[in-house]
């Protein structure tokens, strides 16, 4: 016997406490049938991968990114949608990178110029000289040699072997995040020391490597204070330079780093929309949904975070799709220079929840649900040490425990925008995800490419985001304050 999708979400229902479920019962139904046989969700995410590609905080491709996100809003029926600026800084954006070996032999090498690398002055062509393993008073004896060079600033390359553990899968704790660096640190302050003789020589170019194997290259970057143009090699291509020169081979490189910042508007923007509630008394009330858009600049950003945009505008587009409006005001919000320290949800929190003349706001907003990092299933939630907000969570989970969704964990997650929320006294909550290959091969680098997320995730994570926005728009009692 066969049942229909909104039979199967009916006798699932029946599997929870009617008070824990506290939306019309037919809703489940319609947000699976909507998700699952009308989904937009991967036209959303390939107009983020494929169309705009990276968007680095302050680009023109972000600035892109945010008008299509606001537009697709307006088109979904969001009349509301808009750009919220916020101030950042100059913008920045490569026009050519040349990165070779010319000799002994021809080769290419998988690099990448960190993002606001200033141009090098046209193409250099040098061996380059390593400081990788020296003292603070050996690198300074060191300076007119560095002057114009290429300097190879970082010791050989160790790759980052494991992903983080699935918290889901464990009945004890696991650690959570991602792994510690595995490239030596030093002395801090040696290091400190090294990189400021290394400046002040004026080097033509500086090369680091990545902890990524088999051509993984991670890039970051900084938009702070001014520096030599900085290439980011892969691991094997470094280590391999590295030990040609100090075997005595003769090595020279083709290096041509040629980029400009973008001065003219020195905003980023976050994007907004909402979704009204209909209850006289509690529509006023808030539940936000939200996700980061802004990536970097060497893949196309699709685990980190196009999915996740896709997703929440996916769900948003399905609470619409519904035909009944919930009894708070549900809100979606894109989130820029999350890259850079949350910047854009610590923009957004400032500006309408932080202080005394914000403290009506702050108190009307009922939760925040972020969708940031990793990608696949959603298999639950992290619920920041509140056991009060685990079991309504445990509650609302059991029904979706067909599409793949697990438990949630107690344990909490750093590092993404609902720690902005959380620091003002909102609830704040973000899901645990699918990691296998997400740290050794995804995250911030540049093979995180449309490949890596699959059509089927992005419509289970719609349909979880829509259930629990839903749920917590709906519910008699809000969830506890952190």
């Amino acid at each position: 016997m066969r049942l229909s999708t909104a039979g199967v979400a009916a006798a699932l229902l029946l599997t929870v406490p009617a008070s824990a479920l506290l939306a019309q019962p037919d809703v489940l139904g319609k947000i699976r049938d909507e998700g699952l046989n009308r989904s937009k969700v991967q036209s959303y995410f390939s107009a983020l991968t494929d169309d705009i590609g990276p968007r680095l905080t302050g680009s023109p491709a972000y600035k892109r990114a945010a008008e299509w996100a606001r537009d697709q809003m307006v088109r979904d029926g969001f009349a509301d949608a808009k750009l919220e600026p916020w101030e950042f800084g100059r913008g920045w954006v490569l026009d050519k990178l040349v990165v070779e070996m010319v000799e002994p032999r021809y080769m290419p090498l998988i690099g990448y110029a960190e993002a606001w690398s200033p141009s090098t002055k046209g193409e250099i062509v040098a061996t380059p000289v390593i400081t990788a393993g020296r003292s603070s008073a050996e690198v300074t004896t060191m300076k007119d040699e560095l002057a114009g060079a290429i300097v190879m600033t970082a010791p050989d390359a160790a790759f980052i072997k494991e992903d983080r553990p699935q918290p889901s899968l464990s009945d004890r704790p696991v650690r959570i995040g991602q792994p510690p660096p595995v490239l030596p640190r030093g002395n801090a302050a040696d290091i400190r020391t090294i990189t400021e003789v290394i400046q002040a020589a004026g080097p033509a170019v500086t090369i680091r490597t990545s902890e990524g194997e088999h051509g993984t290259v991670f890039v970051l970057g900084s938009n702070r204070g001014e520096r030599p143009p900085a290439v980011v090699l892969a691991g094997e291509h470094y280590n391999m330079i590295a030990r040609m020169i100090r075997r005595g081979i003769p090595v020279k490189l083709r290096i041509n780093v040629q980029s400009h910042f973008v001065t003219d508007d020195l905003n980023s923007y976050n994007v907004v929309a909402n979704l009204a509630g209909a209850d006289a008394q509690l529509k006023s009330e808030v539940v936000l949904i939200g996700a980061h858009l802004d990536s970097w600049h060497t893949g196309t950003g699709a685990s980190d975070n196009a999915d996740g945009v896709a997703v929440v505008l996916e769900a948003m587009r399905i609470l619409k799709s519904l035909g009944a409006s919930p009894k708070r005001t549900i809100r979606v919000g894109l989130w820029g220079g999350e890259e850079q320290g949350l910047l854009g949800s610590k923009a957004y929190v400032k500006g309408h929840l932080e202080g005394d003349a914000n403290k009506s706001e702050r108190d009307k907003l009922v939760t925040y649900l972020n969708l940031d990092p990793a990608t696949g299933p959603i298999y639950g939630w992290y619920m920041q040490d509140s056991q009060p907000a685990k079991a309504i969570f445990d509650e609302w989970l059991a029904p979706l425990k067909d599409l793949g969704m697990r438990k949630n964990v107690m344990e909490g997650i750093g590092n993404t925008d609902h720690l902005s929320f959380r620091a003002v006294g909102v609830p704040g909550f973000n899901p645990i995800q699918e990691y296998h290959d997400y740290d050794v091969r995804m995250h911030h680098t540049n093979v995180d490419l449309y490949e890596r997320v699959q059509e089927k995730d992005l419509k289970q994570n719609a349909i979880v985001i829509a259930w629990f926005a839903w749920q917590a728009a709906n519910a008699a009692d809000r969830l506890p304050r952190p």
